[in-house]
């Protein structure tokens, strides 16, 4: 498993890399320009000033490996001083956020627990009703509990989420009042009634993440769970006199959790990308905020970091999945 890590882990190394590539031609050949936003009664000189100050002014592929050198090379060291108290990023150049003129990874870092708190809470909600609905459903088929669920669950696969959330604020705040329709990212949990206010203003967006996390998993949970009940091995451990618990549960679960499991390693960058449509609806502060606003601003660096953080995301969960794989199924050998 160690050596398959290993290998997995290098290959990545060159497909990361030809992923900035194309992620940094696409936005450097698309029609934009930072200056857009500059007012008019800048001097052209003035403005050309800017652009050199930029970086603009450079080789295509001189940005783009002086990109290469500042992710990979200098903001890891700028986490290890932060960890141990060196000096190793030291008056070395960082990649800078042409809008705000300060470090791209500080903006995230400062941005990224909001959006875990909403992404992260709605994936694990999502994922912890989706897997028993889809089981129970296919163990029920075509019950009213399975016809009722696959209502809900094209309902929700069906329904973006910029019309889910402002269906719910329009239902929830508006005409119920129950629940605040923005998002207080400055709000600070420290004792049980703060607690209760975030848990209010969590509720509406994690629904409505929620809600497609689970119509996605729960219609794949059920295909699979349908397509394992109907094997041989399962007619023969009830033969063998197993209980039904235990023939459902432990064998036919454990063999239809292999596909599910791509699925839920999968989406984990898909749920980041719903979350940026989320954020602006629900006004929550968080990296899809920022993504939104830095395309607003053709402010390139922070577009570029990132949309590569969700590539390093997607190549991480296919590497967790494989390795899951094979703790799910004793078949499945590596080395």
């Amino acid at each position: 498993m160690l050596s398959f890590i290993s290998r997995r882990l290098l290959i990545s190394i060159p497909t990361l890399i030809v992923i900035s590539l194309v992620i940094f031609l696409l936005l450097n050949l698309a029609p934009n320009d930072p200056m857009a936003q500059v007012p008019l009664t800048v001097p052209p000189e003035v403005k050309q000033k800017m652009r050199e100050a930029l970086g603009l002014g450079q080789p295509l592929y001189i940005q783009f490996l002086k990109w290469l050198i500042q992710f990979f090379w200098i903001e890891p060291q700028v986490f290890i001083d932060y960890l141990f108290d060196t000096s190793f990023s030291e008056g070395k150049q960082r990649v800078i956020s042409w809008q705000t003129r300060s470090p791209v990874m500080d903006i995230i870092v400062q941005r990224m627990p909001q959006t875990l708190w909403v992404v992260g809470m709605s994936y694990v909600v999502g994922i912890l009703i989706a897997i028993p609905i889809g089981i129970y459903s296919a163990y029920k088929q075509y019950s009213v509990f399975d016809q009722v669920g696959t209502f809900v669950t094209m309902i929700g696969y069906s329904v973006p989420p910029f019309f889910t959330g402002v269906f719910v604020i329009v239902i929830f705040s508006v005409q119920l009042g129950w629940l605040p329709s923005i998002y207080d990212t400055t709000h600070s949990v420290v004792d049980w009634e703060t607690f209760k206010i975030q848990l209010k203003q969590m509720v509406m967006p994690v629904m409505v993440l929620a809600l497609q996390t689970t119509a996605m998993i729960n219609r794949f949970m059920r295909a699979t769970m349908l397509d394992n009940l109907n094997q041989d091995y399962v007619r023969t451990a009830r033969a063998k006199g197993l209980s039904e618990w235990t023939v459902v549960m432990i064998h036919v679960l454990r063999n239809s959790m292999i596909p599910v499991i791509t699925v839920i390693a999968l989406n984990v960058p898909a749920i980041f990308g719903g979350a940026i449509i989320t954020e602006q609806v629900f006004k929550v502060n968080g990296i899809g905020q920022q993504l939104i606003g830095a395309i607003y601003a053709n402010d390139l660096p922070t577009v570029q970091t990132i949309t590569f953080m969700f590539a390093v995301l997607i190549v991480l969960f296919n590497l967790l999945a494989d390795i899951i794989y094979g703790i799910l199924d004793p078949r499945i050998r590596y080395d």
